[in-house]
């Protein structure tokens, strides 16, 4: 279902991220598999069957989607080489290879501070 442009919710969501730059960043790099397609991408470039079977446990459907929102928010370039088969290859832009540090410290943060729930 999509949401609306106009809606309250979608309005608020705007002027947070305009004010809170963490919010920003978490816009564009939160949820369950986003910072995990960061993380395979940070040695080197990959290729797309590489890269999804690095990620055993994400859908097609969900893979797809996250490496698209990555792209078009800038954090990752998608190339294709017109080739048959064609070949398409992922790495991280400028702007991705910026966030590698920063994951890095909240992968610390967080087996420091994980606590195992049995």
């Amino acid at each position: 279902m999509a949401i609306k442009e106009s809606s309250t919710n979608n309005e608020n969501k705007k002027v947070i991220q305009e004010m809170c730059p963490v919010t920003y960043t978490m816009s564009k790099i939160g949820g369950r598999w986003k910072p995990i397609i960061l993380y395979h991408l940070q040695d080197k470039p990959k290729r797309y069957g590489e890269l999804k079977k690095d990620m055993k446990t994400i859908s097609e459907k969900m893979f797809i989607q996250h490496l698209r929102e990555l792209e078009v928010d800038g954090l990752v370039l998608r190339e294709v080489v017109h080739t048959v088969p064609p070949q398409v290859t992922y790495s991280l832009t400028r702007t991705g290879v910026e966030l590698v540090p920063i994951l890095k410290e909240m992968s610390k943060w967080g087996k420091k501070n994980q606590v195992n729930v049995d």
